[in-house]
């Protein structure tokens, strides 16, 4: 059963908020201010927040450059996920993956899909981990945001969420680094 442990203590994290645009300014981003404000409101902290043009090293540098900071626990992307000739975030994220959480993608189609029909087909939403850096890559409208953080990230990354969350395994999420290049699978 899904349920919230109130013997837990909430763990606020440091997420940085990614949008990828090559039309719009901090001032006029609607869908990132959706997820600023969602997980403030939830107690998070905004690590930094930046627009990048749709060009892949551009995208992928930001996100790299993040995911190696200290500071930044959790990254969240919108913008670029659909299928236009510009749309490049998933090109440029993916090969950074550690670990891919096909989950996510997943389980936001199906959310998805109960308020827009098959019209989600138009999104290719993913996740991953990089340098043992949660990121998610969303859609670019602020109602995929809001459904995204609603629907999933504000449970996942909330420490009280049970039966489990992605916050209780953030300490292991570097293992493979610290057993050293001598251990093979």
């Amino acid at each position: 059963m899904v349920a919230s442990d109130k013997t837990r203590s909430f763990v606020p994290l440091a997420i940085a908020v990614l949008t990828v645009s090559d039309t719009r300014s901090l001032e006029e981003d609607r869908s990132g201010d959706v997820l600023r404000d969602r997980l403030t409101a939830a107690g998070h902290t905004l690590a930094a927040r930046a627009v990048v043009p749709d060009e892949v090293e551009r995208i992928r540098g930001q996100v790299d450059a993040w995911s190696r900071d200290p500071a930044v626990d959790v990254i969240l992307t919108t913008g670029g996920t659909g299928f236009t000739g510009r749309d490049v975030t998933p090109e440029a994220i993916e090969p950074l993956f550690e670990k891919r959480m096909d989950g996510f993608s997943a389980v936001f189609h199906r959310i998805s899909y109960d308020k827009i029909g098959t019209s989600t087909l138009q999104s290719r939403a993913t996740a991953g981990v990089v340098n043992a850096t949660y990121v998610f890559v969303l859609p670019g409208s602020p109602g995929a945001c809001r459904d995204a953080w609603d629907g999933i990230l504000a449970a996942q990354l909330d420490y009280r969420h049970r039966p489990c969350n992605f916050v209780e395994i953030m300490p292991r999420l570097d293992e493979h680094l610290r057993r050293g290049a001598s251990i093979t699978v």
